[in-house]
């Protein structure tokens, strides 16, 4: 399979938040594939992370890591004029941003747990981030065949949503879905081969689900490595007829 739709040829490939979990599986797993040129791995500290050093090693030039905070703006900026100067084109743009329990963010369980930081911290990095990305990277992604896939998440479902809790990351998620969807609309105009995808991978075993793990049912929590292939085969699965959609690691759909 294609890695995304319509491509001929080898693909420039952008993670963000490559630096573990989800994002660093990605890395890991696009550059063992022949038709891909080149993965740029961007995290706030990707220059010293030793498993993207790992991944250096292995890889060597194919694999671009750059320091770049997603979450501000300044950060972006320098990464479309400076770092990615020489990059014409990007085929593939996964965000792999999110927090529920970290810099600051909560995973509430009632109202009276509510705080404006929380709420803050969760939007920064979970809403604000990635579609800040897609606006920085809009340049290189007006054509040719190109996919922005960002993860979202399930509790992010307005429709799916019978338990509560978790107010500030499923509000963000929702929020996030909501621009996503409405980026597509916007990118199907300026190019009718993009393709703009909301993507759930599951409960997978990252620093995110640790305090949470306990309750999740036998052989439902993933191993990094299995939702990154999960994630490449949606993002080889769905092209511009399916540009704005919400999609779980099964190819199921998911309603907003």
């Amino acid at each position: 399979m294609s890695l995304i739709p319509g491509l001929n040829g080898a693909a420039q490939v952008l993670i963000g938040g490559a630096s573990r979990g989800i994002g660093l599986a990605l890395c890991a797993a696009l550059l063992a594939r022949d038709d891909v040129a080149q993965v740029w791995a961007l995290a706030r500290n990707a220059g010293t992370s030793p498993e993207l050093a790992r991944l250096a090693e292995q890889y060597g030039q194919r694999l671009k890591r750059v320091d770049c905070d997603l979450r501000d703006e300044r950060s972006l900026e320098t990464l479309v004029s400076e770092r990615l100067a020489g990059c014409e084109h990007l085929h593939l743009v996964i965000s792999a941003l999110g927090i529920l329990h970290q810099d600051g963010a909560k995973a509430e369980k009632g109202l009276s747990q509510l705080t404006l930081a929380s709420l803050q911290a969760s939007f920064a990095t979970n809403t604000f981030a990635p579609i800040l990305l897609l606006k920085h990277l809009l340049p290189l992604l007006r054509r040719q065949p190109t996919t922005f896939a960002a993860l979202s998440a399930r509790v992010g479902s307005i429709g799916d949503n019978r338990l509560g809790g978790w107010y500030s990351y499923r509000a963000s998620k929702a929020a996030l879905n909501q621009l996503l969807h409405t980026a597509s609309i916007e990118l199907r105009r300026l190019n009718p081969a993009a393709t703009v995808l909301a993507l759930h991978p599951g409960t997978t075993d990252t620093d995110l689900s640790k305090p949470f793990q306990a309750k999740v049912p036998e052989g439902q929590l993933f191993e990094p490595a299995f939702s990154a292939d999960r994630l490449i085969e949606l993002v080889g699965a769905h092209g511009p007829d399916d540009s704005g959609t919400f999609w779980a690691w099964d190819n199921k759909p998911i309603v907003w």
